[in-house]
């Protein structure tokens, strides 16, 4: 097998590939010889098809298959023996392919770059350091008690807080829109599910009062029918109802779960959680930062097959986020091609990281992702063997955690300089209204 190689421009290359003709001759006798076993041809037993009669029956079209095996394996072979590392999938050009002569073929593909990784002990990442106080567990749990509320008609006029069930008709330019009008609808004061002017319209309202107020739909409103239009709404208010939490004893903790200890025990699963939390957060702020770093001072040029791809797999997942499979609206390649390059950017120089330092794959560590990710299904178990399953799946979790070793190692080799910080600055955590 006779082999060339050209670099076209950047990573990409032109492999020339001749294979002689004695070898596609073989295959192809090869498979004709086989096929002879089993042809069934009228007038002829099964098995009992004169090799002849099966060359010119099926000649071309076995020709056809064996020719593109051959350019695949061939093609593996080559790459093999140049020592290339191919970066996606060739593009084939045919050069001579005929029955009984030398197959002759072009494969153009781009190669992986060399990747050079300057030493990581000049990069300093901040770490925040922090932990969750008692002062913080109070404030969960006063966040928890908010997300089960019981409410109490009052005969008072509607405050922060309150939910006020109403009939409410809206029109814009003196016609009611679709949606515009409702009857028992219901509105948490404060919960900012509504129009602001209509919330805060609510406010002072006493049952079987009415008013009529205006509220301006923001240009960005999903109908198009109200969007960045100003609306009229007769609002009748029919109950006001006062917000009461619960109290914090243990029939709360049965409703978080806690079926045993109680309070206490209920305390210590939040901080348990709250710890994760801020553990969690506190490795994503090393990540950021590391990764930052190693982009900005290990410049690499990225194929431009794994960049298009890159892009690709970011518009379907925001067309997915959109709940939609209009190409369409998928966003502007533009708009993606920097996140896309410092992604693919970032998995060369990991990788270059777990190849240098002969990192293999922790088998736990991907069960604990697996375990994870399927804990939140309604039947875990279930989720896990899809999971197993599906290479693909299985090949990006293996991915996940050959990263996080990468990362533990990358950490060690870095200055990390500790910086004080809280749980609330780091999780963003606030202190309920």
């Amino acid at each position: 097998m006779q082999i060339s190689v050209t670099t076209t421009k950047g990573l990409e290359r032109r492999l020339e590939v001749a294979v002689p003709g004695e070898r596609v001759a073989s295959e192809v006798d090869a498979r004709l010889k086989r096929l002879a076993r089993t042809a069934r041809l009228k007038g002829f037993r099964p098995g009992k098809v004169p090799f002849s009669v099966v060359r010119q029956q099926f000649g071309s079209q076995v020709h056809a298959e064996a020719v593109n095996d051959l350019v695949q394996s061939t093609f593996a072979e080559a790459v093999s023996q140049q020592k290339l590392r191919p970066a996606g999938g060739p593009r084939i050009e045919p050069i001579a392919d005929a029955p009984g002569k030398e197959l002759r073929y072009a494969a153009i593909f781009e190669i992986l770059p060399e990747v050079t990784l300057h030493p990581l002990d000049g990069i300093a990442v901040e770490q925040p350091v922090a932990a969750v106080s008692d002062e913080d567990v109070d404030a969960m749990i006063e966040s928890m008690r908010t997300q089960r509320p019981d409410f109490t008609e009052v005969q008072r006029a509607a405050q922060e807080g309150d939910r006020v069930t109403l009939d409410f008709e809206g029109r814009v330019d003196g016609q009611v829109f679709p949606g515009g009008k409702a009857d028992a609808f219901q509105v948490a004061i404060g919960a900012h599910r509504v129009l602001p002017e209509f919330e805060q319209g609510l406010i002072g309202m006493s049952a079987g009062d009415s008013k009529t107020i205006q509220a301006q739909f923001p240009a960005d409103y999903g109908s198009p029918v109200v969007a960045g239009k100003l609306a009229d709404f007769d609002l009748k208010v029919t109950k006001v109802e006062e917000r009461v939490l619960p109290p914090v004893d243990e029939a709360f903790a049965v409703a978080f779960g806690v079926q045993q200890g109680g309070v206490p025990e209920l305390r210590k699963e939040v901080r348990s959680s709250m710890e994760r939390e801020l553990s969690e957060t506190v490795r994503g702020r090393l990540r950021e930062q590391f990764f930052d770093a190693l982009y900005r001072d290990n410049p690499v040029e990225v194929p431009r097959s794994m960049l298009d791809s890159q892009v690709r797999d970011l518009q379907v997942q925001a067309l997915r986020r959109m709940g939609t499979q209009d190409l369409s609206k998928a966003p502007p390649r533009e708009s993606l091609e920097p996140g896309a390059r410092r992604r693919v950017a970032l998995g060369l120089l990991i990788g270059e990281i777990v190849r240098q330092r002969g990192i293999k794959v922790d088998r736990e560590r991907v069960e604990q992702k697996l375990d994870a990710i399927t804990s939140s299904y309604p039947d875990p178990q279930q989720a896990k063997r899809q999971y197993l399953s599906s290479r693909e799946a299985m090949e990006q979790l293996e991915s996940s955690a050959l990263e996080d070793q990468a990362l533990d190692w990358a950490l060690t080799q870095v200055k990390v300089i500790d910086k004080p910080s809280s749980f609330r600055e780091l999780t963003g955590f606030g202190r309920t209204r």
